[in-house]
């Protein structure tokens, strides 16, 4: 059963500063100012980027993040990526968490370019669904949305989230993917992406109707969506 109208998603779209504590910090003032929200999306790595130079602090960074995140994600669900050790290596992976504890992880799968020397990969049977509140979730990571048959493996839920670190020069790749992975699969598409200077800030929300919601100006994006149109748009087109 879908919640119904008024289903606030906020969607950070926020550089990352070399110091991991200040985006950290950044973070929870983020989480705190939002209280009410439903969904809190932030994008891929953002407490720490792709900071190779130096990846053993961050793999233990994570310690430090995520305890302090816990604390303060009470009603919310919050949504983002972490880089942390793992089966004796280290993986990007995808935390949600809600009312102060980890309802699920998902490993980023498909690898981007250097990713693919540092990090393992996850696989493609751990793209699963996840419910909350009475709403399905799936997870979708960046370069991930290139791949059509990771977004068959997420067909049936109501939201797909997707925490980025997207390039620029790919910003219209990355619209037009969420665009249409959304009314592919008929929900709603969170796309949060970086703000950084070489990145796309491509934030969005995109409808199970094909609508986007975007405004690359803000570090934050505000949307009240009506699960009921997910209903609606699949009574309406029958694809299965």
């Amino acid at each position: 059963m879908l919640s119904p109208k008024n289903y606030k998603v906020i969607i950070l779209q926020l550089k990352t500063d070399p110091d991991y504590n200040k985006n950290l910090n950044r973070l929870i003032k983020y989480i705190k100012a939002n209280r009410g929200a439903n969904l809190i999306v932030a994008p891929e790595v953002c407490l720490t980027g792709f900071d190779y130079k130096n990846f053993n602090k961050v793999a233990d960074f994570y310690d430090i993040a995520i305890k302090r995140v816990l604390e303060v994600v009470g009603d919310e669900i919050f949504i983002f990526t972490i880089i942390k050790r793992e089966n004796g290596g280290i993986v990007n992976q995808a935390v949600v968490i809600h009312n102060h504890k980890i309802l699920y992880t998902q490993n980023k799968y498909k690898l981007f370019r250097d990713e693919t020397k540092y990090f393992l990969a996850g696989r493609e049977e751990d793209f699963l669904h996840f419910s909350i509140n009475g709403v399905k979730f799936g997870i979708i990571i960046c370069f991930e949305l290139r791949f059509k048959e990771l977004w068959k493996r997420l067909e049936g839920v109501d939201i797909i989230v997707a925490p980025s670190m997207w390039g620029r020069p790919r910003k219209v790749h990355l619209e037009v993917l969420a665009q249409a992975l959304a009314i592919m699969n008929q929900c709603f598409v969170i796309v949060s992406d970086s703000a950084d200077s070489d990145m796309a800030k491509g934030s969005l929300v995109a409808s199970p109707w094909g609508d986007l919601i975007k405004d690359d100006r803000l570090l934050q994006i505000e949307k009240i969506i009506d699960l009921n149109e997910v209903t609606k748009v699949r009574r309406l087109i029958k694809m299965r």
